[in-house]
């Protein structure tokens, strides 16, 4: 397991998810200000690949590079309003989840054990019900 290439494959989906949303942040931005560009930069990133955020911001700024500028300020703004508690957020969110999936998956063994048993009840040691015995038959 090579964690420095695990490090660097995390920090390049980050970086593009950051991407993704200072796009949508600065289309609801222009919406407000200027709906034609607002619904230029939506059309360019219906047809854009934003799942890679490089490669997308190097095809805005042949377009648009004063948009370009802006969702590069916007991602950086993002990165460093995040930085400071998403190490502790990762670590605690994927802790829940975990104790969370063990949590179901524990479940489930134990509902099919419980299955299992129910499928197998115990044989009754008297042949006659409870209710027969009450009646003096």
């Amino acid at each position: 397991m090579d964690l420095r290439q695990i490090a660097k494959d995390t920090t390049k989906t980050l970086i593009s998810y950051l991407t993704y949303q200072a796009v949508r942040t600065v289309i609801g931005q222009l919406r407000e200000t200027d709906p034609p560009r607002s619904f230029w930069l939506h059309q360019f990133s219906s047809r854009e690949r934003i799942q890679d955020g490089e490669v997308y911001v190097q095809t805005l700024f042949k377009e648009q590079p004063d948009l370009a500028f802006r969702i590069l300020t916007v991602r950086e703004h993002l990165a460093e309003e995040i930085a400071d508690y998403l190490p502790e957020m990762l670590r605690s969110t994927m802790q829940q989840s975990n104790i969370e999936q063990r949590r179901q998956q524990l479940e489930r063994m134990t509902q099919i054990g419980q299955d299992v048993s129910d499928s197998y009840p115990e044989e009754s040691l008297s042949t006659e019900s409870p209710d027969s015995e009450m009646d003096g038959s």
